[in-house]
């Protein structure tokens, strides 16, 4: 996998381009997943946003039995905190950080751009957004987890401490337990970062309550 911009799905406002959110999905999804979300949420032409969801690129899953299918890095054991390809999380990051400077080129200004993510799509919407040197409106990250801690920097030392971030978890995912996601939430606010967190009771999902609560959060990040 190469840092080289990405498929998307792009849904554009009928107002003029004021912000973008870039949306990624879970495992063996596409940019289709969260699409319809788009519409649903009643705040795109209000605020002008920009709606981008890429589509990862197929590879070999080890846990899958090296099936091919999209992937933003691959797993290779049952252990959350030990399956995590490193290396494909630091090349996904790197791809995504392209296609955020990619809508700044656009005329977007940082502060005006939401990096969002489920699943396997929030660890990397969580490591690209506070890894990028300038301010972001926020970061959405739905039933995910972090597993690379040792290697992201504290608010105090990043350029983009003060970010947002939305933390929508379910109490019932067999997937990631909310016990994991509850971990990474501490762990963001003893490094002094923001989180606004959110728990439903569903499973590895989004449900109707969460969706309210984005389209709340985004037009305050946005807006």
């Amino acid at each position: 996998m190469q840092a080289t911009r990405l498929p998307s799905i792009i849904s554009n406002p009928n107002t003029p381009v004021r912000c973008s959110v870039i949306w990624l999905h879970g495992l063996g999804a596409s940019g289709n997943d969260f699409a319809p979300i788009a519409p649903e949420l009643g705040i795109q032409d209000e605020l002008g946003i920009r709606f981008v969801f890429p589509h990862a690129p197929n590879m070999p899953v080890t846990i899958n039995g090296g099936a091919m299918m999209p992937a933003w890095y691959d797993i290779s054991e049952m252990n959350l905190m030990k399956r995590a390809d490193g290396a494909g999380i630091i090349q996904s990051s790197a791809i995504i950080t392209d296609m955020i400077n990619d809508e700044i080129a656009m005329g977007i200004e940082p502060s005006k751009i939401v990096i969002a993510g489920f699943s396997q799509g929030g660890v990397i919407a969580i490591d690209a957004g506070i890894r990028f040197p300038s301010t972001l409106a926020g970061i959405m990250a739905l039933s995910t987890y972090i597993p690379m801690r040792d290697t992201l920097p504290g608010a105090k030392q990043s350029g983009n401490g003060s970010i947002p971030i939305f933390y929508g978890h379910g109490d019932f995912d067999s997937v990631i337990p909310i016990e994991q996601a509850e971990s990474s939430r501490r762990f963001l606010e003893d490094n002094d970062y923001t989180v606004n967190w959110q728990a439903y009771p569903m499973e590895h999902s989004v449900c109707p309550k969460e969706i309210g609560h984005i389209k709340t959060w985004l037009t305050d990040v946005l807006s």
